[in-house]
């Protein structure tokens, strides 16, 4: 074996302690489950939810599975009640709470749109793509940065998962009860409002933000039972 050849294979050596010394170093690991508060029981309930309406829209319910969204949303919101009435707040909650509304809002969102709006696969495959890239992207941000202030006013970064949301379920029923409308312009309707969710705009945290959203989902599910039950 030549010099060159041995002082190769010492510096792998060196190089490979190295690492195990680094990975012995980061032994000690977070236990997750011990750091869930009430606030992260309630979001992981939201996540079921949201995995049920997921599965609904999947078996081409998407009426019943807008009304199962409909109570993640419920659970989603009020986990942060809760979590502020009980003062567990945390940077790791936001994390939970930012991972839970991909099931809660994106995924069924996405689903939606593909069920029952989307003029075919390719529209469906680039108008998905753009759901969740976008709002995986919105969601990482604020994971990072939490939320902006004005004075007493918090708001978010960008329009929120919720808005976008929303927009698919309003070109939902304009797809359903609108003659004119249709799944081309509910795809371009959904595709510009995507990239918003990473834009500057603030959208505040204030009580009629939320009852108007409120309000919205009372009247997409009133719309959704009507569908179902054939009164339109």
């Amino acid at each position: 074996m030549t010099g060159e050849l041995r002082e190769a294979i010492k510096g792998v050596q060196k190089r490979v302690e190295a690492t195990d010394r680094v990975v012995a170093e980061r032994g000690e690991r977070t236990n997750v489950v011990a750091q869930l508060t009430g606030a992260d029981y309630i979001s992981l309930a939201a996540l079921f939810v949201g995995w049920g309406s997921a599965l609904l829209f999947l078996r081409g319910e998407p009426n019943w599975a807008l009304l199962v969204m409909f109570g993640a949303f419920l659970l989603d919101k009020l986990d942060g009640w809760y979590a502020r009435r009980a003062g567990v707040s945390s940077p790791f909650g936001r994390r939970v709470d930012s991972f839970i509304d991909i099931f809660a809002y994106l995924v069924p969102g996405a689903l939606l749109y593909h069920v029952a709006v989307a003029p075919n696969d390719l529209a469906s495959l680039v108008v998905g793509f753009l759901v969740l890239s976008f709002g995986g992207l919105r969601l990482i941000r604020h994971s990072d940065e939490g939320f902006g202030a004005d004075g007493e006013t918090s708001y978010y970064h960008g329009t929120t998962v919720v808005h976008t949301n929303l927009v698919v379920v309003a070109n939902y029923f304009l797809v359903v009860l609108v003659g004119p409308w249709n799944g081309w312009l509910a795809s371009l309707l959904v595709a510009a409002a995507c990239p918003l969710m990473i834009s500057d705009y603030k959208a505040y945290k204030t009580d009629v933000s939320h009852a108007l959203a409120g309000l919205g989902a009372v009247a997409a599910a009133a719309l959704a039972l009507a569908l179902e039950w054939g009164y339109l």
